[in-house]
């Protein structure tokens, strides 16, 4: 139990579970915003787990001494043992937004079926067999206080818990159950007594419990093979009466390096109204990261030789390997030679409404092996390719696709422009057109990860580009099938718990 977290909260942690860390920067990357549809839903989907969970709480013995005084006995010592939920219900439970607080759960109109063994000691006998006890008017409330610690993690408390169990039902069996149900009631008072004292503090060690795997998660998310992505919470939680809002690191790191790219994130606001569960804004700043972190990775380069790229086209786009003999045919080489494209700086993004493009300057250079297997370069330009970015959500993965709006090539100004220039200008657009773009997409469709803690998925969402932040809104779903959660100490092979966590920012 204590390794599960309470599903009724899960919509106040949803993007918590990635994976948490410690920041300086005073502005969000992502911004999420729960809305009171999604307590609703969480509130419907947790109960049913709840009702299954509640079979595993392990409840401690009940015992105390009572004086019987209708049978004449000074006192009985009783103990109540292995203790077993077999039903629980909680048919009016709600959760609310409390303004600058946390959230209030409420409950009332529960019931409970129980079993256990007993034992009752007493100065002239003792006894033991089995046990039912049905308890109803089950009444708790309890606000729980969301905060951050200094390192990034969430923290929760419960503040205010109160909770009150109005009737118990008891019911032996085995030894002298015959007589002991025909007095079964003043054994009620007491059992009602000691669950009503014991239970609050449960609850909070609960609550405890949450905390403590919470603080366990991973620091980072690796995306890929150069870049880990950093959502760590930067600020305490946001509450008004009508939603919750997280404030999100959202930066991209290379994975040999963690330090902060050399801009900073700028401030962006989520729309007030609509009716989705919930609300995601994922700014410029989060894919300007990117695009940096993969730059001074080396992740945005490659050297293909004619033989791999020729493989390439002709598998994926017809005619178009019959461009590089071409540039073979203009050079008149009869030694292999490779083509090198290498970004020349970070791709530049821009969002703006409806309109999400990115620039790529990037230099391509033409080179052959020599009889003596040195490398030399044959001609080198440089060109600025200016894409479309489509979206889309598939699964749990935000898509991106490239579409070429334009092209620039441009020759270093000591370089004149003669015929097999221009002929290779052509050529290598069409390349660009056909090859690289296509070769670019097919990465994409890898998709940035989003948030699917404890099998919970984004249904009927939507993804608009407003002016300096993308916007995801969208409903949830709660997943029956149980799916393997990720190692809390490791991602791919890394151990970033164990690294420095990050370096000063250079600005």
């Amino acid at each position: 139990m204590r390794t599960k977290q309470v599903p009724v909260l899960w919509a106040c942690f949803l993007l918590w579970n990635l994976f948490v860390s410690s920041s300086q920067t005073a502005n969000p990357g992502i911004k999420a915003r729960i809305t009171q549809r999604a307590l609703d839903y969480g509130v419907q989907v947790g109960m049913k787990i709840m009702e299954e969970m509640a079979k595993e709480i392990v409840i401690p013995d009940l015992k105390g001494s009572e004086s019987l005084e209708f049978l004449k006995i000074d006192y009985v010592k009783y103990n109540f043992s292995n203790i077993k939920i077999n039903a629980f219900s909680m048919p009016n439970t709600s959760l609310a937004f409390v303004p600058g607080v946390g959230i209030r759960a409420l409950s009332n109109h529960g019931t409970a079926n129980i079993s256990a063994n007993w034992e009752v000691r007493a100065p002239l006998f003792q006894d033991s067999g089995a046990a039912d006890l049905f308890l109803s008017g089950i009444y708790f409330t309890g606000i729980i206080v969301l905060a951050r610690n200094n390192v990034g993690h969430p923290v929760l408390e419960l503040q205010d818990c109160y909770v009150q169990v109005s009737h118990a039902r008891v019911s032996f069996s085995g030894g002298l159950s015959v007589l002991y149900n025909s007095f079964a009631e003043p054994m009620e008072k007491p059992i009602l007594r000691n669950l009503n004292e014991m239970l609050c503090p449960m609850v909070i060690n609960e609550v405890e419990a949450l905390n403590v795997n919470i603080s366990a998660l991973e620091v980072l998310t690796k995306i890929d093979n150069y870049t880990v992505l950093d959502c760590s919470l930067i600020s305490p939680p946001e509450i008004t009466e009508n939603h919750l809002d997280l404030n999100l690191k959202g930066a991209f790191y290379p994975v040999e390096s963690l330090v902060d790219p050399p801009f900073l994130p700028a401030p962006f606001e989520l729309p007030q109204s609509g009716d989705s569960m919930l609300y995601i804004g994922i700014s410029e700043y989060f894919f300007k990261s990117a695009s940096f972190a993969h730059y001074v990775s080396g992740a945005l380069g490659i050297t293909l030789s004619t033989k791999e790229i020729s493989n390439y086209f002709n598998q994926n786009t017809q005619g178009i390997g019959s461009l590089l003999s071409k540039i073979a045919e203009i050079y008149v080489l009869s030694q292999p030679f490779m083509l090198q494209i290498m970004a020349m700086g970070p791709p530049v993004i821009n969002l703006h409404p409806n309109n999400f493009s990115l620039e790529f300057p990037a230099s391509v250079i033409m080179l052959t092996e020599r009889q003596n297997s040195t490398i030399e370069p044959i001609v080198s330009m440089d060109f600025i390719a200016s894409t479309s970015v489509g979206l889309a959500i598939l699964g749990q993965k935000l898509i991106c696709s490239l579409s070429l709006n334009r092209f620039r090539l441009s020759l270093p100004e000591n370089r004149h422009r003669d015929v097999k220039v221009v002929r290779f200008e052509n050529i290598l657009s069409s390349i660009l057109h056909f090859g690289v773009l296509p070769l670019a997409n097919t990465k994409l469709q890898q998709g940035f990860p989003l948030p699917n803690p404890y099998n919970i998925s984004f249904v009927n969402s939507d993804i608009e580009v407003l002016e300096g932040f993308l916007l995801i809104s969208t409903d949830l779903a709660h997943e029956t099938v149980s799916k393997q959660q990720p190692n809390l100490h490791t991602w791919g092979g890394l151990n970033l718990l164990n690294r420095p966590w990050r370096e000063q920012p250079t600005h």
